[in-house]
């Protein structure tokens, strides 16, 4: 992830650096915009949220779900702007096409938290994410330790999204630098299970001797990933010689249960209980006025500058194998 990490004295003895009004945060009702509920990833930071609300004295409203539709969600934020909320934490489905419900947010003077996918352009408080180009790095090592050469399948995200992009170049520029004797294929699915079972199907078909897969959220690809294995009878557990290496992203209970079958061999814990608590930790703050700044915070995170100015409080995303699957830190455990 490009951007400056130049560490600064923090203001706030309670988190990262930031100036504005004191005293205690401003008031008003926030909209939370969800992209789609079809993932347990998203149903888990779905939950969360009127938790972290309430711990956090922010007034929530019940989250809206955008189901996956990026015309929906520009009007889900401008319903929620007619409303009269005074902030605004959004998922964006369309790291471009997001920035025309972030002007509308401008105009009304109403701050904004991104969760997860970061915009192209736009104004936004706070970035609320990890590092998604590690995501890619740690699968390609897991898998390239494991596989040394042949196919490995990569089931991409929506590359519209920063995040499918993030993912999918960090993911194939360490196998080609790193790992030449691998072949990368790719199925991009767009985050929808039914286009990575589509794709898992026709390549599988075509290459039998498929050796590892990346799955880039396993919210929506675990399912349909083992079932097609399973009709080729390909789905065999770790330490046979025919079982295929796969390392997926999220974090979710099913993976981490897949994990101890030995099933797939690691994934990615994408922090869903800290979106959400740091979704509102930065929304409360932003209505009460107050600014941020690149540097270290006080929960284990470096706020860096992305490209155009944007904020970004990059989140630890710790890789899960055998070895931690059952840390009890880990958000999946505690589901």
């Amino acid at each position: 992830m490009k951007g400056r990490t130049a560490v600064v004295v923090l203001a706030l003895a309670l988190g990262p650096a930031a100036t504005g009004c004191g005293g205690h945060p401003a008031g008003g009702r926030v909209g939370v915009v969800i992209p789609f509920l079809t993932s347990p990833f998203w149903q888990a930071y779905n939950q969360d949220i009127p938790q972290q609300a309430l711990k956090q004295g922010v007034r929530a409203l019940p989250t809206v779900n955008s189901n996956g539709d990026s015309g929906k969600q520009i009007t889900d934020i401008e319903n929620l702007l007619s409303e009269g909320v005074k902030g605004l934490v959004v998922s964006p489905i369309d790291s471009a096409a997001i920035a025309a419900g972030l002007r509308a947010a401008q105009r009304a003077h109403v701050p904004v938290v991104a969760v997860d996918v970061a915009p192209r352009t736009g104004k936004v408080a706070m970035v609320v994410r990890a590092d998604n180009r590690a995501y890619g790095r740690k699968a390609c090592q897991v898998l390239g330790r494991a596989v040394k050469s042949g196919k490995v399948v990569q089931i991409q995200g929506d590359l519209a999204s920063v995040n499918g992009r993030d993912r999918s170049s960090s993911f194939s520029g360490c196998m080609a630098r790193h790992y030449p004797a691998i072949k990368v294929l790719n199925i991009p699915a767009r985050w929808q299970a039914d286009k990575a079972a589509a794709g898992l199907e026709a390549l599988y078909t075509a290459n039998p001797g498929i050796k590892g897969i990346y799955m880039q959220a396993g919210g929506v690809y675990l399912a349909p990933t083992l079932r097609t294995l399973q009709r080729h009878n390909a789905l065999v557990r770790a330490g046979s010689p025919r079982h295929i290496t796969i390392v997926s992203n999220d974090g979710i209970p099913q993976e981490l249960t897949a994990i101890r079958k030995g099933l797939i061999d690691a994934t990615v814990s994408q922090p869903a209980d800290l979106y959400a608590k740091y979704a509102m930790y930065y929304i409360k703050r932003a209505m009460a006025g107050k600014t941020f700044h690149p540097g270290r915070t006080d929960h284990g995170s470096t706020i860096v500058e992305l490209p155009g100015g944007i904020l970004q409080d990059q989140l630890p995303a710790p890789l899960v194998t055998r070895r931690n699957v059952d840390d009890p830190a880990l958000w999946g455990n505690r589901r």
